[in-house]
């Protein structure tokens, strides 16, 4: 799949993402960060906490499920991503988390949404 393509699909399922997190009552803030340490789809306000979410998408037909998806390299790259961002804005007495959010094709509703709290966690 061509670059533009991809981007495309990450964004439409980023605002599903957002959508549902809104219904849930967390506040997003940005979308798409980049930094030095990679990328932030997602970062919302959930009660007192700072929370960057990474949004992981997968077919019905895949064998992995999008939580699964998520190896140890980039977990460490969301870990040094959420790192730069705290860093740059100067947050590092926040309360902060790192949680996923797996989409898949639903079979009572369209999408199948599952949001992990805390997925990842910094050593």
């Amino acid at each position: 799949m061509a670059k533009e393509g991809k981007k495309a699909l990450g964004d439409f399922y980023e605002g599903v993402a957002a959508r549902y997190l809104i219904s849930r009552g967390v506040s997003i803030i940005e979308r798409n960060v980049y930094n030095r340490g990679g990328e932030i789809d997602l970062i919302g306000l959930d009660g007192g906490a700072l929370v960057f979410f990474e949004v992981r998408y997968r077919k019905a037909e895949s064998l992995v499920d999008p939580l699964d998806s998520i190896t140890p390299t980039k977990q460490k790259r969301l870990i040094r991503a959420a790192s730069f961002y705290l860093h740059r804005n100067n947050l590092w007495d926040a309360v902060t988390r790192i949680d996923v959010v797996g989409i898949t094709p639903g079979t009572t509703s369209k999408y199948r949404v599952q949001w992990v709290k805390n997925a990842i966690q910094a050593d």
